[in-house]
């Protein structure tokens, strides 16, 4: 690999990780459309908030269940050739979504089972894409490259359900599907193209349950880590779901339509943009420590604050600054908890981090939905917000060893 370079952005010096960023960043563009396609076709489906919150959450539960003995696999796998099958897969899921629609033969139980049929898919993608990045950039450029990958995320949050918003609007939601199908081509050819070191099994002692409890035993032993991966937990389950309810929220609360919808989650990738790329230019010279406090904090409050807008334009800046605290704080957890965890183990710490961050979001998807079908859509994701903020400011105030953190 070349060496770091000086410049504000040292990770696109290495040219795996070039070929790794602007391949995943094209193929996210799609990712983004169909998450909004999926959501925009449940609601057409069923007409239910509820269904909307449980089809998202059937995606996810195959995270919740196998994302931590993923991260043992992790460890011990060639990484890239993983990352090439689970990309692959998820072509074919999208595509095949978009044939049934066009065919005029979907069905909600189908669109279910492609959720589900994905979130197992990503319960081993997600750990292993993630301890992947250490070895495009080495660790001293790992925490630049984590921000760079999240701003390409968001920058496809931007592109994508506005593009998408836009889609479904004119030509209609297959094509949502089948461009996201396409836009693995991308991802895949970049892997392909890498020039990798000869790949040698790690030995790890002992069998697949020892190491697991390995795993188990470091994060429940360190407090820094327990505190980053319980906040990202709190977040996960109160916080997030408020971009599963956008649908709902567009139609119900704001009555935007679909191109509207699209406008709404791009807003949020907005932000969300601005902050990755600030953590990336000024992430080395600001305290992680601080920055994953404040933005927990920052978020929930956001969070709260967009419930009770009324006005379009309003929501939309709201958001911008939803999407920018999350990010913040997500993309420097993500960093920290890497950069803390030794090499041995930093697969399954990023199942860890997996297990909350996404497998954790069936909780949150079906309580939001359940509590959006009861109680208004508004008054659960200010209830949300509100568990976010307070949650985040009891954390660190238990654990003050967090924010000290460089």
């Amino acid at each position: 690999m070349s060496a770091p370079s000086p410049s504000a952005f040292p990770a696109l010096r290495h040219r795996n990780f070039r070929l790794f960023f602007f391949g995943q960043g094209t193929s996210l563009v799609g990712t983004w459309m169909q998450n909004v396609a999926q959501g925009w076709l449940v609601l057409q489906l069923t007409d239910s908030a509820y269904w909307v919150g449980l089809v998202s959450a059937l995606g996810s539960l195959p995270v919740l269940l196998i994302s931590l003995p993923a991260g043992v696999f992790a460890d011990r796998s060639h990484k890239r050739r993983v990352v090439i099958a689970t990309q692959t897969l998820s072509m074919v899921q999208a595509l095949a979504i978009a044939v049934l629609i066009w065919v005029h033969r979907i069905e909600l139980w189908h669109v279910a089972a492609a959720a589900v049929f994905l979130g197992l898919i990503n319960a081993f993608d997600i750990p292993t894409r993630q301890s992947f990045i250490v070895e495009l950039v080495g660790k001293d450029d790992l925490g630049n490259a984590i921000a760079l990958n999240s701003s390409a995320f968001n920058a496809a949050r931007i592109v994508g359900p506005a593009v998408g918003g836009v889609l479904i609007g004119t030509v209609g939601i297959a094509m949502c599907y089948f461009l996201n199908g396409i836009s693995y081509i991308a991802v895949v050819a970049g892997l392909l193209a890498m020039r990798m070191p000869v790949w040698r099994r790690p030995h790890l002692e002992g069998d697949d349950l020892t190491r697991f409890r390995e795993g188990a035993r470091y994060i429940l032993g360190d407090r820094r880590i327990r505190a980053l991966v319980a906040n990202t937990a709190l977040l996960s389950i109160f916080g997030f779901p408020y971009t599963v309810l956008m649908p709902v929220f567009a139609r119900d609360a704001l009555h935007v339509g679909a191109r509207g919808l699209g406008f709404l989650m791009a807003s949020m990738g907005v932000g969300a943009v601005f902050s990755a790329l600030g953590v990336a230019v000024f992430g080395s010279r600001v305290p992680k420590g601080r920055v994953v406090q404040w933005g927990g904090v920052a978020f929930g409050a956001a969070v709260a604050a967009f419930a009770l807008s009324r006005d379009f334009p309003v929501a939309v800046a709201i958001l911008m600054v939803t999407g920018g605290a999350m990010i913040a704080n997500n993309a420097v957890t993500n960093t920290l908890l890497q950069t803390l965890s030794p090499d041995h183990l930093r697969g399954r710490v990023m199942g860890a981090y997996t297990f909350v961050f996404t497998g954790m979001a069936p909780l949150g998807s079906f309580q939001a939905g359940l509590v959006a079908e009861h109680f208004g859509i508004r008054a659960e994701i200010a209830i949300g917000g509100l568990v976010c903020l307070v949650g985040s400011l009891l954390l660190w105030r238990l654990v003050p060893e967090v924010p000290k953190l460089r």
